[in-house]
């Protein structure tokens, strides 16, 4: 099954702003970007040309040995069946970050030739702008410079349970959003129907591929099969783009994160990848991670107070995964564990909970979580998040069972407005308690916005 992706809407907004520039989307990869941007191309474009970096290594040439916009697309028009033309045709560049002179054209795009819509991806663009020169065949100059203040940037995410529900159940998504400005309990049938899509998605996660599957409904073993597939690819990565030295650290950082967060307190810690392993020796490994977008970092913030980024603490942070069917499937945590309501293998249910709802607020556009502990670790929030002037905190549970003190020892601290709590609870406030069940989580902007008119 083909999945709408609602970034198209973005890109839409893009292609119609009159103050134009080249585009830059950034993600992981297996997230879908190179599918989605061809499929803008086709639905708002008479034309669309790409231009892989990575399978048409002969591109290259054309933009390291100019920088003249109009010999560029000159040179182009000759790897590509469409022509290309002002307003008509959509310039894709694929893989980018294999080209660091095609990513330092996009400037001359803006400024020489700002009648083109040109779109560039890259799934390891982070690694590749921090990658040192040395390992480049390019001059430093080429290397070194980045279009800054020339492109424009969004970054794409996997699927989102909202996405795959729309293309699931597309009545029961509709009901859903009718009833979210009542701010009441949803009835049992619909949140029953809810729940039973919610743990479908668990299994799958956001991938493309193992998400269509499951719509498809092929079975699990199938997808089970996309999903170990999926981690292989991932870390072939590591070999592919990684120096040989900084391989192994890589891959025992990325093995390690689902005994990270199997941790009641899972703050990240560096013995846990291997014994007596040190913060310095693998800062680089970890940041590789991030940049490449298969990790989220969130770091914690002890004073809660506007901005969170100016509070942080970078020497505390949890790491979490891209998806959470990718952490389930390294932990060996078979779909019926998931699927299972209760208790069972609770702390592990927990990170994928988390997982989620931090992959859900990342999505929205939430784009710095962070984490607070007291002091001594006495307690602790899941999340806070900035909505506009105020901080909120967020707790998460897996299950119905929301037993625990720390969300009202920050509730006694710092008398925050609102304070919310995902789990598998119906929709309800309690006093400034906004209970949102985990599957209503990437509806958390429209929730949030009729609380904020009853309160």
């Amino acid at each position: 099954m083909v999945i709408t992706r609602e970034i198209i809407s973005k890109l839409e907004v893009w292609k119609n702003d009159a103050d134009r520039s080249p585009l830059i989307v950034q993600g992981a990869r297996q997230i879908g970007k190179s599918w989605t941007v061809a499929e803008f191309g086709r639905k708002f474009y008479k034309y669309t040309a790409i231009f892989n970096f990575d399978k048409q290594e002969e591109l290259k040439s054309i933009f390291e040995k100019t920088k003249d916009v109009k010999r560029i697309l000159n040179e182009l028009s000759l790897y590509t069946d469409v022509p290309i033309k002002e307003d008509e045709t959509l310039i894709f560049f694929d893989e980018i970050q294999d080209c660091k002179a095609a990513l330092n054209s996009l400037k001359y795009f803006k400024e020489d030739a700002p009648g083109y819509h040109v779109i560039a991806a890259g799934s390891l663009l982070g690694v590749a702008v921090n990658r040192k020169t040395k390992n480049s065949d390019l001059s430093d100059d080429s290397v070194n410079t980045f279009p800054v203040g020339k492109v424009s940037f969004l970054e794409m995410y996997p699927v989102t349970f909202r996405e795959f529900l729309r293309m699931s159940d597309p009545l029961l998504m509709q009901q859903t959003e009718s009833r979210l400005g009542l701010l009441e309990p949803l009835p049992e049938i619909l949140f029953n129907k809810l729940m039973e899509q919610y743990r479908r998605y668990q299994v799958c996660g956001g991938l493309p591929k193992p998400c269509s599957h499951m719509l498809d409904g092929v079975g699990m073993e199938k997808i089970e099969i996309d999903l170990a597939e999926l981690r292989k690819s991932y870390e072939y990565d590591f070999t592919k783009h990684v120096d040989a030295k900084d391989i192994p650290r890589i891959r025992e950082i990325w093995r390690s994160i689902p005994s990270q967060l199997s941790r009641e307190n899972k703050k990240f810690i560096f013995r846990v990848v291997r014994e007596g392993a040190r913060a310095r020796e693998y800062e680089s490994a970890l940041d590789w991670l991030v940049l490449s977008g298969m990790v989220y970092r969130i770091y914690v913030c002890e004073t809660p107070q506007l901005p969170l980024k100016h509070y942080e603490e970078t020497t505390a942070f949890k790491i979490y995964m891209l998806d959470q069917a990718i952490l389930r499937t390294m932990a060996e945590l078979p779909p019926e564990a998931v699927i299972a309501k209760g208790d069972l293998l609770k702390e592990f249910k927990g990170a994928m909970a988390e997982n989620f709802v931090l992959s859900s607020l990342l999505a929205q556009g939430y784009n710095s979580p962070h984490y607070w502990t007291l002091t001594g670790n006495k307690a602790e929030v899941d999340f806070l998040i900035q909505d506009g002037l105020e901080i909120r905190p967020i707790e998460v549970k897996a299950e119905e069972n929301i037993s625990g003190q720390s969300l009202k020892v920050y509730q006694d601290k710092y008398a925050p407005e609102i304070r919310l709590r995902f789990s598998m609870r119906n929709l309800n406030i309690s006093g400034n308690v906004v209970n949102i069940p985990l599957f209503l989580c990437d509806w958390l902007k429209d929730i949030l916005s009729f609380v904020k008119r009853a309160i």
